[in-house]
């Protein structure tokens, strides 16, 4: 990524071995920029980071209404979720009230993060199913959708009534025309916009207003069902849910593949849209915290905070070797 910045570093001992470089965008309510690192114009896919998005149309268009959703059911479609028993009960329930079963899902399958779910299919060499899939949530939101607009099976296709509600919404949101998609590890297309333009739609989230309008109402339901459940947006162990519950204040976090990060800060009228260029998810985690950190939403000491921003380096032995740190331009 041209213009990225030196973000996170790798220390062993006295020397910082490795470096990732990265760009960040938070904007304010207006969608104009408080702050940057690299280039706002960055093209971006911004990955899972942007379900809140793709879920705009399940609330605006009145279906998660009529099959009575709850926000359970709108954290678990903008969840990236551990596949564990209170992720897969849900969806399973959703899905099965629904008239749809696991044939359904358009996701693919595969083993849960979960590491107790993990081991324990494992052990019993059971096969894991579509509901497993960490998007499984979003792909239930798909269906409700599709099911709501009278649409056919094939809810992934670019010119489903699906996915053209979801681009419309997206585009809108962003502010930005996107000039094209790729497909997401879910199968789900998953366009281009900018880092600007990601931050811009954190922000309309954040300033949203219940009541306002059709669409900033369902923005509200969408992050708040996010920060009441964080631990159905990612699960134990993982930063969204740890962040989340450590923040002094309501933020919703989102983490997407290839190290994107977006967060909603809703006092403040903020929105966050993070890449790391290498893509590794160690690095965006770390950036994320030291953003949050900055704008003082995260106490540094925070157990959550330490683990992430200052996360030890430890070896087999179990000695502690290095560590992983934010640079200044961050803090």
């Amino acid at each position: 990524m041209p213009q990225s910045v030196q973000m996170v570093e790798i220390w062993r001992g006295p020397l910082a071995e490795s470096i990732h470089l990265g760009q960040a965008v938070i904007c304010g309510p207006g969608g104009e920029i408080v702050q940057a690192w690299g280039d706002p114009d960055a093209q971006v896919l911004p990955r899972s980071s942007c379900k809140m998005l793709q879920a705009l149309p399940l609330v605006e268009s009145g279906a998660a209404a009529a099959h009575g959703l709850g926000p359970e059911q709108l954290a678990l479609a903008c969840a990236s979720h551990n596949g564990a028993a209170i992720h897969t009960d849900r969806v399973k329930k959703w899905i099965t009230g629904l008239g749809f079963n696991d044939d359904d899902f358009r996701c693919g399958a595969h083993l849960p993060y979960d590491p107790q779910t993990h081991d324990a299919m494992l052990c019993a060499g059971t096969t894991p199913c579509q509901m497993h899939n960490n998007c499984s949530g979003k792909h239930a939101g798909f269906l409700t959708l599709g099911k709501h607009l009278g649409a056919g099976p094939d809810y992934i296709d670019i010119d489903h009534p699906v996915q053209r509600a979801c681009l419309a919404a997206y585009e809108e949101v962003t502010g930005v025309t996107s000039p094209g998609y790729g497909i997401d590890g879910c199968s789900a297309p998953n366009h281009i916009t900018t880092l600007h333009g990601m931050a811009r739609a954190m922000a309309f989230f954040a300033t949203a207003r219940e009541g306002e309008d059709t669409r900033q109402s369902a923005a509200v339901q969408l992050w708040q069902a996010m920060i009441r459940h964080p631990d159905l947006v990612a699960g134990e162990g993982r930063a969204c849910t740890e962040l989340m519950r450590a923040c002094t204040e309501p933020v919703a976090l989102k983490t997407g593949a290839e190290a994107f990060f977006a967060a909603i800060l809703p006092q403040r009228g903020l929105g966050i849209a993070l890449k790391i260029a290498d893509g590794t998810t160690r690095g965006s985690e770390c950036a994320i915290a030291a953003l949050l950190v900055r704008l003082g939403v995260l106490d540094a000491e925070h157990p959550a905070a330490r683990k992430y921003m200052n996360a030890p380096i430890i070896n087999r032995r179990g000695d502690e070797t290095g560590r992983i740190k934010p640079t200044s331009v961050l803090l």
